[in-house]
């Protein structure tokens, strides 16, 4: 696994962002930490009941058969590529609520967000970056999904 996806993973971790700010708060201003800090329990205890309910969890503008963006899009197509059908998908374009729910809950300013086994991945870029250096794969094996990229290099392989 890479650095960036650890780090990425590890400072947006549910609670654990406010820990590394780096840049200071102008006075007057509320961080965005402190203000999910004391966010309402119920609207994060059901997002996190939404995210562990998969294996694979996205939120993305759109539907996986439609996505309504290019970086959705993208998400879906990686997705596709590893030959993961089985994930839960949810349009934020539908509920403007859980689009900036899940903005906070996870303290990640963009659409589409991904998560594994209830953690948050990262958006198109992280997934999109993972996916070339191999660790997508990984990742997808500690989930118990086997990735159609393998089976495509082996048949590459045979001939």
């Amino acid at each position: 696994m890479n650095h960036l996806f650890r780090l990425s993973a590890g400072l947006l971790r549910s609670g654990t962002a406010g820990l590394y700010r780096r840049r200071p708060v102008p006075e007057g201003h509320v961080s965005l930490v402190v203000a999910r800090l004391f966010s309402s329990e119920p609207e994060n205890s059901e997002l996190g009941q939404l995210i562990k309910k998969d294996k694979v969890v996205v939120f993305i503008k759109g539907t996986p058969a439609q996505p309504m963006c290019g970086f959705s899009n993208a998400v879906v197509q990686i997705l596709r590529m590893h030959g993961v059908d089985d994930y839960a998908s949810y349009n934020v374009l539908e509920d403007q609520d859980l689009r900036q729910g899940v903005k906070n809950f996870s303290n990640w300013p963009t659409i589409p967000q991904v998560y594994f086994n209830g953690e948050f991945v990262g958006g198109c870029d992280i997934l999109l970056q993972m996916h070339q250096n191999g660790d997508l794969v990984e990742e997808l094996k500690k989930l118990g999904i086997h990735s159609a990229l393998l089976d495509a290099n082996k048949d590459e392989q045979k001939k």
